[in-house]
């Protein structure tokens, strides 16, 4: 019996799809007269566990392909489970994708009563919330239109705009806010944390760090199909990070090393670099990378901007010829893949030359710019020459990746991304 502080019970729940290599194995699978298999199991999700009570809002995080879409469906009862239980207190409102629902051919105006029926409520009770839903969505002009010739945001409109009201007790949201504009999404943003106040339970996936940060008291962090950690906001949240940065790629082995104390800083971890995305000549490599905070002595994945503390990047690398003139430095990246800002060694007029085949160690010291909330990736690179004519040995694409917070919104802030107080050192490993 489910406990009446509990609105979602979720048990032993996995979901098994059969794959094929060949389209025509599915038919031959049917037709065997001995039954014999031709596929393989795949599992969206395997005995995965756990409570969300009633009023949380719970934030679900992972990886493209990790389970959380078909977690949403099965409690939505658009997918059926393999084996497991799902119990739910409550009427469920949910966008689950763009136009999950939506009849194509329908205009506004049908697809709110389509809506409404599907969800048990008369045509009576229908209209009287047809003009707060077509307030909410602000596609007047569109209303006799079939929504087949809507653009992606006016389906997230209009699908938002159905399922707040419904009075919910329930709302699950799937990713179908990240095609609207920035005032929608606001507008939605103060919507549920209307629905917040009122009790409703809320399930919010996104792949936004920082809105989960803002707006989610618990998160699920799905991985492969499993349930990897559930737990407070900031907790689960900077494993995360730390995971997406490489720490733990491998879920029984850490992909970081402990260097050898002859280093100045020997308790830091470097992360191993072998899996991340690069290009070069091959004639350097980049093995490790290590984003540490100088003042408390710690590795970073989330950067508090009260603390002003002085940072530092650390890169090891092996360079496998004698290179007169080496350029070697990194970027950091927002979200977007916006170069926010960056430097390498010529650029403050700090020469490395005449280096030889070995392996080395470089540390970039800098003040931490004031950076808006949000998740950033750093790439680094090695490269020859000139800033004018270089070649470049290596470079790696997003090879760490840490959290910005701490920011009150509303503040007026002068961003500042200019790097000062930089100093670089460059030593044999």
């Amino acid at each position: 019996m489910m406990n009446n502080d509990i609105s979602i019970k979720v048990q032993n729940l996995t979901k098994v799809y059969h794959l094929y290599d060949k389209p025509q194995d599915r038919l031959k699978e049917v037709l065997h007269p001995f039954k014999k298999s031709y596929h393989h199991d795949f599992y969206a999700l395997n005995d995965v566990n756990f409570e969300i009570k009633k009023a949380e809002t719970v934030g679900i995080i992972g990886q493209n392909g990790a389970g959380k879409s078909t977690l949403l469906k099965i409690i939505t009862g658009v997918v059926t489970p393999t084996r497991g239980n799902i119990h739910i207190k409550g009427r469920i409102a949910s966008l689950l994708e763009l136009g999950a629902g939506l009849n194509p051919e329908y205009t506004a105006i049908e697809n709110i009563y389509l809506q409404g029926a599907l969800m048990g409520f008369s045509r009576e009770e229908m209209r009287q919330k047809v003009d707060d839903i077509l307030d909410f969505a602000d596609i007047y002009d569109f209303i006799n239109q079939p929504v087949k010739s809507y653009s992606s945001g006016m389906f997230a409109r209009l699908g938002f705009a159905i399922a707040i009201n419904v009075e919910p007790d329930i709302l699950i949201i799937d990713e179908a806010l990240s095609v609207g504009d920035m005032l929608f999404q606001q507008k939605c943003i103060r919507k549920m944390k209307d629905f917040q106040k009122n009790g409703v339970t809320i399930l919010f996936v996104s792949h936004d760090i920082a809105t989960i940060n803002v707006f989610c008291e618990q998160v699920l962090w799905i991985n492969n199909g499993e349930l990897r950690e559930y737990g407070p906001t900031k907790e689960i949240v900077n494993k995360y990070i730390s995971c997406m940065s490489h720490e733990e790629k491998d879920e029984h082995k850490k992909q970081y090393t402990r260097e050898n104390k002859s280093w100045e800083h020997d308790e830091i971890f470097f992360h191993n670099t072998n899996k991340v995305e690069r290009f070069g000549t091959k004639e350097a490599e980049i093995t490790h990378i290590a984003f540490f905070n100088d003042k408390k002595r710690q590795n970073i994945s989330f950067i508090n901007h009260k603390s002003n503390d002085k940072v530092s990047i650390y890169l090891k690398f092996n360079l496998h010829i004698k290179v007169e003139s080496l350029i070697v430095g990194f970027i950091i990246k927002n979200k977007n893949g916006q170069e926010i800002t960056g430097l390498n060694n010529q650029i403050i007029r700090q020469y490395i030359n005449n280096l030889t085949p070995n392996h080395y160690f470089v540390k970039f010291s800098f003040n931490f710019p004031l950076l808006s909330n949000g998740i950033y990736s750093i790439s680094a690179s090695i490269a020859s020459g000139t800033q004018q004519i270089h070649t470049q040995l290596d470079w790696l694409h997003d090879c760490y990746t840490f959290e910005v917070s701490s920011l009150e919104e509303g503040m007026n802030i002068n961003w500042v991304t200019q790097l000062t107080g930089v100093d670089i050192e460059v030593h044999n490993a």
